[in-house]
């Protein structure tokens, strides 16, 4: 499966619904789709939200396979300022909330979700790369 989306908070839940489709058509365990579903949201919510200051409308393109019937593989490629999200240090979830430094968060929570992620920056684009290891029924 193939969507796109503009760079728009409002189409994450378009996106999120075809997800849900793509997992019932596919036999996804529900957990998975809620997983990618949440890691989308996040990873996607900081890309409109801050890779994109200089404004204007742009696309961006995720992709989802299942290979083997038990790799999911997500792809998120984006014209959207360079930005790495691997490299953002993990916080501390030892201190208190209040006491803790903003942000890192949210990829932590899809470093916790997704059994594999990669990153490069490919011809003027961001690409991510999610591996989700399943066990269909």
């Amino acid at each position: 499966m193939e969507f796109r989306l503009k760079n728009d908070l409002a189409e994450i839940q378009l996106l999120a619904e075809a997800v849900e489709v793509f997992g019932e058509e596919n036999g996804l365990p529900p957990k998975v789709v809620f997983q990618v579903n949440l890691a989308l949201e996040e990873l996607l919510t900081n890309t409109i939200n801050y890779g994109y200051p200089q404004g204007g409308e742009n696309e961006l393109t995720v992709k989802l396979e299942l290979k083997n019937g038990k790799d999911l593989i997500v792809e998120i490629r984006d014209d959207a300022f360079p930005f790495n999200p691997l490299e953002i240090e993990p916080p501390d979830t030892g201190q208190d909330i209040e006491a803790r430094s903003i942000g890192g968060l949210g990829i932590h929570l899809v470093r916790q979700m997704m059994d594999e992620i990669e990153y490069c920056w490919e011809n003027d684009h961001n690409v991510l790369v999610m591996r989700k290891h399943i066990k269909l029924a």
